[in-house]
């Protein structure tokens, strides 16, 4: 084989032009974007430990209210959003289920269904949305 000083040459048969250059440049730089893209991806969605510990819930009641509540992981108090505002419910002594109540509201997850009693309202039942 013949080579050239660029680092190509004719194959033993003469017919072909051979390259035998260590590619760099592009396929390095498509090597790195693609590696800093995984990484990323996994340290601000698939590893993030918030979305990893955090549950919400989405419900409409029967009285028109809608509610959204989380439960973290470390934290035993329910926070929920309710019309707009944010409350954060202590978790409170219950016969069956769980029981949640602060700021005028209380919140009662049982296997009857999910209650709420919010201010001066009654007792109402939520369903999950």
């Amino acid at each position: 084989m013949r080579w050239r000083k660029d680092g190509t040459g004719l194959s033993p048969d003469g017919k072909r032009l051979v390259n035998n250059q260590v590619l760099r440049g592009a396929g390095m730089n498509r090597r790195r974007i693609i590696v800093f893209g995984t990484a990323s991806w996994f340290a601000t969605v698939g590893g993030s430990p918030v979305l990893a510990q955090t549950t919400f819930q989405n419900y409409r009641c029967a009285d028109g209210s809608q509610l959204m509540f989380g439960f973290f992981q470390y934290d035993k108090r329910a926070h929920l959003q309710i019309d707009g505002k944010a409350v954060t419910l202590g978790r409170r002594l219950a016969v069956s289920g769980s029981r949640y109540s602060g700021g005028g509201v209380t919140l009662t997850i049982g296997q009857a269904g999910t209650r709420l009693k919010h201010a001066k309202r009654p007792v109402t039942a939520c369903k999950l949305n």
